[in-house]
């Protein structure tokens, strides 16, 4: 079957039946879309009989519906958490009188939702649909009836295709009618009543990577809201305790996810995005706020927000709760709930940006990696672990001293900036490195005069130890420097590695590693390039912040990954035969 990149799924059995069959809908529309799955709900939505095309109509907001979009999203994590799911919600209006629906527990809302086609932010070019053909001969009925009516819906790719999944499906049906049967299934139908909506609705969150749980409170608070949706983002002070926070997508790359994803879902609602700076933000000091959405675990933050609104003289907030989502994939060092932090560890150790391709004086053998990272991060502690792995470990550390060798070039122009004195050389002639870092510490100048010096001459040993491992035959070269990328040394190198540590630990392994006070263990990392600028330059980041052996599994995804494309580097190199 063929992939398209973007896909709507449009759902026509019963809400009540619909959690027992969403896991392998889901899953059968991942064999066919791969990037972006919209879902559309019409619950009772018959394609396949005569009498001209069905219509889209309006759903009410019931408590079914809440509790669908969040069994949907959990599975999606599951079953299919590659796609970019999206539940659509332009149909779903909140307004009494008209006909009752058995489908939705709820009543008809009459009137046109798409007046218009709506545009979404990726063009469905596939429309699913879970509708039960009764006789397979209405197939290609059906399937131009789809087709119209996603078309009528929502602005479509040209020559829209259309999948059927009902024929994957046909197994699972047996079950939910024995399931009905038995009476095995949840009460849906005590639980359809109506959901009260407001005018204005508030959330709070950093939205970094946006998930499944992201997706789950912004639908709900769609749901929720009649007219404004004011979100709060966490932005500076909020994001300095967060859990690889070198990792978080910047301010503007987060705002900007948010805006598609709630311009897709829902674009009658006005929407409000706001950096959070301190735990509140506008929700303590907005009159017109009536909700605020939050979770089992956020519930005291809700409360918090009431109880300041209070003291300000403001009507606090009614507290809608939504359940956490369950991580099925989730490690020991990881959270058990669906979050940004578990998802921004699995990132360590992958390949974030790709190596630049313009570095054609490199050759492809040796494969160089250029590993880097500040004071007490464990960049040498992962160094040997590649090396360990059969890497060729250059330590630019070691290189450094033997510049400063009596007879190299390094040793003879440093005696000619610093001077010749007794407290500069040692009895054995060679410099002592401690005075020498006494007399350049502190002042920008002399350091640079010191590091123009240097820098060149250990450039001109990594070059060296790289050419010998050329000639030995080794495949996979790791310069381990602290200054890769202050000396300018990436254009040596094929791709840069940076370890990270959160400042704190970094200052608690300085001090105890080399016995200097606090102080002087910030004052050095102070010094050198902070975690965001280096990460900001790396193709590959890794942490060993936590156990030994996790740290060995970061080194061995990494590893792995790097065979990969030094496998598919090489394949590409080849001519063609």
């Amino acid at each position: 079957m063929s992939m398209f990149s973007t896909g709507i799924l449009v759902l026509t059995s019963p809400l009540h039946t619909l959690p027992l069959r969403i896991a392998p809908v889901l899953s059968s529309a991942a064999q066919v879309v791969e990037r972006t799955l919209y879902v559309h709900l019409h619950p009772g939505l018959n394609l396949g009989a005569g009498g001209g095309q069905p219509r889209p109509v309006f759903i009410p907001p019931v408590v079914d519906l809440s509790s669908l979009i969040t069994g949907l999203y959990s599975n999606a994590a599951n079953v299919c958490s590659h796609l970019d799911v999206r539940v659509l919600l332009t149909n779903v209006r909140a307004q009494s009188n008209n006909s009752s629906s058995p489908e939705t527990g709820g009543t008809v809302v009459t009137g046109n939702p798409f007046p218009s086609p709506q545009p979404l932010s990726h063009s469905p070019e596939v429309v699913l649909t879970d509708f039960a053909l009764q006789d397979p001969c209405q197939s290609p009925l059906v399937a131009q009836c789809l087709q119209r009516y996603a078309g009528h819906c929502y602005v479509c790719s040209p020559g829209l295709a259309s999948v059927l999944l009902h024929p994957q499906l046909q197994n699972l049906e047996e079950e939910v009618e024995k399931e009905e049967k038995e009476g095995q299934k949840e009460d849906w139908d005590s639980r359809s009543d109506p959901m009260e909506t407001y005018g204005e609705v508030v959330v709070g969150g950093t939205f970094d990577r946006l998930h499944g749980a992201h997706k789950t409170l912004l639908n709900v608070s769609c749901l929720l809201a009649n007219k404004r949706f004011l979100i709060g983002v966490c932005d500076q002070e909020l994001l300095k305790k967060k859990v690889l926070k070198e990792l978080i997508e910047p301010y503007a790359l987060r705002v900007q996810r948010l805006q598609e994803f709630l311009q897709d879902v829902k674009p009658s609602l006005q929407y409000e995005i706001v950096p959070l700076s301190d735990p509140f933000g506008p929700s303590v000091i907005d009159a017109q706020l009536q909700c605020i959405v939050v979770s089992e675990e956020t519930r005291r933050g809700g409360e918090a927000v009431n109880k300041k609104r209070l003291e300000n003289g403001l009507p606090g907030l009614v507290l809608h709760e939504i359940q956490l989502l369950k991580d099925a994939h989730h490690t020991e060092m990881e959270e058990e709930k669906i979050s940004s932090s578990s998802l921004r560890s699995r990132l360590l150790g992958t390949l974030l940006t790709d190596p630049k391709q313009d570095k054609p004086h490199l050759p492809l053998v040796p494969y160089v990696i250029g590993l880097t990272g500040g004071s007490g991060s464990g960049k040498s502690s992962i160094a040997r672990r590649l090396e360990a792995l059969g890497a060729v470990r250059i330590d630019s550390d070691q290189l450094g001293h033997e510049t400063y060798r009596p007879g190299e070039v390094a040793y003879n122009r440093v005696l000619e900036e610093f001077g010749s004195g007794a407290d500069l050389i040692n009895e054995d002639k060679t410099i002592n490195r401690r005075a020498l870092g006494r007399k350049v510490f502190g002042n920008k100048e002399r350091l640079k005069d010191l590091t123009d010096i240097v820098w060149p001459e250990i450039a001109l040993l990594v070059k060296e130890r790289i050419q010998q491992a050329r000639e030995e035959g080794k495949q996979v070269c790791v310069v381990d420097a602290a200054v890769l990328l202050e000396a300018g040394w990436t254009d040596i190198v094929h791709e840069v590695w940076v370890a990270i540590i959160p400042e704190e630990e970094a200052v608690s392994r300085i001090t105890a590693r080399d016995g200097v006070s606090q102080e002087d263990a910030v004052r050095r990392l102070q010094s050198q390039w902070p975690n965001a600028r280096q990460v900001a330059q790396a193709n590959v980041v890794l942490c060993t912040l936590w156990e030994p052996e996790i740290t060995q599994r970061q080194v061995r995804k990494a590893w792995d990954l790097l065979q990969k494309r030094i496998q598919q580097r090489w394949e590409g190199a080849k001519p063609p035969s």
